[in-house]
């Protein structure tokens, strides 16, 4: 067994410095059951199922410089805890590719510093599932939809409340495919994505659909092109859902283009655009465009600790 915090270096796999406060604020659904963000004292808080131990309790926090602070609740051995963690946090990620190209960028070259690391699920069902919950609706309507099905079908870590999403993993397709749809209409309240729920996790739990092969092939294996085909054709996926999985997944060539992006941009452009002139803008991104597109536009979400 582990002994417990354990210092976790944080470096990306091309040897570039990775960020902790910038990873943790990533994006917004990283802030969802079973996992949530503390952007004051910066710490990331999760329930994963670990290999071969189940669902545990992890907390990160920022440690020495240029290292991370892994806690666990609960007894677990070090492999696989910090397996969890790494996966979680993308440090086999090499972002040294995106650096080169931001830094001759006067509005991203803050970001080669360490920023771009988006939060990752456990699993690609995961990040479909709560993208599914993002999609036509206010934020506070996908926070209840992610609460509750983690809350009625995810298993619990040691010590877990007895009520509430937070100290459950984020439960299997099998859970999910097992709850009647009347769950996801009546408890989940997710109307006309109940009948989604219910066919994609059942397709996954049947070992018809492979989705977590999206997380592990290679460009050179499965184009982004065929990535974005494959999560098109899932129930309740669109466009939008289809980018936003893609950014969640390492997929960054797709700008997530939508009611909240297109504002934001203009605010911080100083003018609207079309998307047409906003694909434009990051076209020299090539396959990095929809993270040069996402950075862009969530530098103000933490602050620069060289301001007064």
């Amino acid at each position: 067994m582990g002994t417990w915090p354990l210092e976790l270096e944080l470096v990306g796999a091309g040897g570039e410095p990775v960020d902790l406060r910038r990873t943790l604020a990533s994006h917004g659904v990283a802030d969802l059951p079973p996992t949530r963000i503390d952007a004051v004292a910066w710490t990331l808080e999760a329930t994963l199922a670990v290999d071969g131990v189940g669902p545990r309790k992890l907390t990160v926090s920022a440690g020495r410089p240029g290292h991370a602070l892994v806690d666990v609740s609960g007894s677990a051995p070090a492999e696989p805890v910090v397996a969890a963690v790494r996966h979680v946090l993308r440090l086999d990620d090499d972002l040294s590719p995106f650096y080169e190209l931001a830094a001759k960028d006067e509005t991203l070259a803050w970001a080669a510093a360490g920023a771009g690391r988006m939060i990752r699920s456990a699993t690609v069902f995961e990040e479909v599932v709560k993208t599914i919950c993002t999609t036509n609706c206010a934020w506070s309507a996908t926070q209840r939809m992610v609460a509750a099905i983690v809350s009625h079908l995810g298993e619990p870590a040691p010590g877990a409340p007895a009520e509430g999403p937070y100290g459950r993993a984020f439960p299997t397709p099998l859970a999910m495919a097992e709850a009647d749809e009347s769950f996801y209409r009546d408890t989940v309240r997710a109307g006309y994505r109940a009948a989604y729920f219910r066919s994609l996790a059942a397709s996954v739990a049947a070992g018809e659909l492979d989705l977590e092969e999206l997380g592990r092939a290679t460009p050179d294996e499965l184009s982004d092109d065929e990535v974005a085909a494959r999560l098109l054709a899932l129930p309740g996926v669109g466009p939008y859902a289809a980018a936003h999985v893609m950014l969640m997944i390492g997929r960054y060539s797709r700008l997530v283009l939508d009611s909240w992006t297109r504002p934001k941009y203009a605010q911080v452009n100083g003018r609207k655009a079309t998307d047409k002139q906003i694909e434009r803008r990051f076209r020299r991104y090539g396959r990095y465009s929809g993270l040069a597109f996402w950075l862009f536009l969530t530098r103000d979400w933490v602050p620069d600790p060289a301001a007064p």
